[in-house]
């Protein structure tokens, strides 16, 4: 059996990793000279930056994306951040269990009982009209679009309350973050490793022209006009591009696809000559006009900038489309949490055509197409409740389960 995937960012390379384990044989193209999309680093002044994510996965050591790594046989080191989450409240930086103090205890009976209960009864309100309604209280609302911006680069109002309870709940099962060693790019570096190691190839450089359909059923790619034939289609690019790659007539999968509105940020990379933060987990910063949350990577991994130097990454969700004006408060932002200096090294907006996430979290069409064979991995393809690169392997573990249940029907 042979499959191809298109696309080489995390959801492709998942996808490449579990099928050659399975036997198939796997070739992956991608269109940029580099493999990993969003999701490698980018060499800049001595520093290991990313083409996208940050240098820290959700549920660290203990998620779905490092057990996903663990099963392929990919050898990446997440250290898991301590502490979990510190909150900036305009002065200082408090623990998050100290700030779960600052509520009521009433509020915080409540919102156990609210989060048990979502179990069942699913709010089919948006997150923040979920928060007004059962809480009424600012700090809780603003710690609310603080979390929402840095972990799904959202307002808290445009994330339904039943998606981030499901985030919530595997908060609560698989724990807080952790930092691969050697960032984003030691876990892309890990995945082909893997895929080597079990006969697959990787192209880059390598348009694919169009997806061929036999009958309904997919059966190849075109790249650069040359036929590659396949029993498996795998599609990282997103839903609506796989459907232009052959010229989807299906009405309701094209209609699901044009409700998409995919999530949106700018990430702030900064260095210093000492520790801006101090620790590896990720500050939230509800006080602030547009930062969301920070981490100081470096607190974990030292490699990831130049001696005796720190790489502080800040992310915030993208309020309006004037850019300049968005950095500008963000930037302002880190001049008042940081207010000893800093040297900004790169600013990258994640929008348009290279979003934070295709589609936003919640609002994922799942991984099938209406043509057989044909599936779509990555990050408008994820699991219920998996926050981005958690949510991606989510959505690729959905997809073998469905290839395994179609290879056993048939067979």
């Amino acid at each position: 059996m042979k499959a191809v995937v298109i696309g080489s960012g995390l959801g492709g390379l998942l996808a490449g990793a579990e099928l050659s384990k399975e036997g198939y044989e796997v070739e992956i193209f991608e269109r940029l000279p580099f493999i990993g999309g969003r999701f490698t680093n980018l060499e800049y002044k001595g520093f290991k930056l990313s083409t996208g994510a940050l240098h820290m996965i959700p549920h660290g050591s203990r998620g779905p994306l490092a057990h996903m790594l663990s099963n392929v046989g990919a050898r990446v080191t997440i250290v898991d951040s301590k502490p979990m989450a510190m909150v900036n409240m305009r002065d200082k930086n408090i623990s998050f269990e100290d700030f779960r103090k600052l509520l009521s205890l009433s509020h915080r009976m409540k919102f156990a009982f609210l989060t048990f209960a979502s179990r069942i009864f699913k709010p089919n309100i948006s997150f923040k009209e979920w928060v007004v309604r059962y809480f009424d209280d600012d700090l809780i609302l603003r710690f609310a679009d603080s979390f929402c911006g840095w972990a799904l680069s959202l307002r808290s109002e445009d994330i339904q309350a039943k998606e981030m309870l499901e985030i919530i709940h595997n908060i609560i099962r698989y724990g807080g973050p952790g930092i691969p060693i050697g960032g984003c790019g030691a876990v892309t570096k890990a995945l082909v490793q893997v895929i080597n190691s079990n006969g697959g190839k990787l192209y880059t450089r390598s348009q694919v022209d169009k997806i061929i359909i036999n009958k309904g059923c997919a059966v190849g790619i075109s790249v650069k006009g040359r036929i590659i034939n396949a029993d498996l289609v795998i599609s990282n690019i997103g839903h609506s591009e796989t459907s232009r790659m052959y010229h989807c007539t299906d009405k309701q999968y094209m209609q699901k696809i044009s409700n998409i509105i995919p999530s949106k940020g700018i990430k702030i990379c900064l260095a210093s000559d000492k520790p801006l933060i101090g620790h590896s987990g990720v500050v939230f910063t509800p006080f602030a006009d547009r930062i969301n949350g920070i981490n100081e990577v470096t607190n974990a991994d030292s490699s990831l900038a130049p001696s005796k130097k720190h790489l502080v990454m800040s992310h915030q969700t993208l309020v309006s489309d004037d850019l300049k004006h968005e950095i500008y408060l963000g930037l302002r932002d880190l001049k008042k949490l940081f207010p000893d200096g800093f040297k900004v090294l790169l600013i990258q907006c994640y929008h348009n055509g290279w979003p934070v996430n295709k589609a936003r979290s919640g609002s994922d069409i799942g991984n099938t197409t209406p043509i057989r064979n044909l599936y779509v991995v990555g990050d408008d393809a994820k699991g219920k409740g998996g926050i981005e690169v958690e949510g991606i392997a989510l959505g690729v573990r959905n997809m073998m389960k469905k290839i395994d249940k179609e290879e056993l029907s048939s067979s």
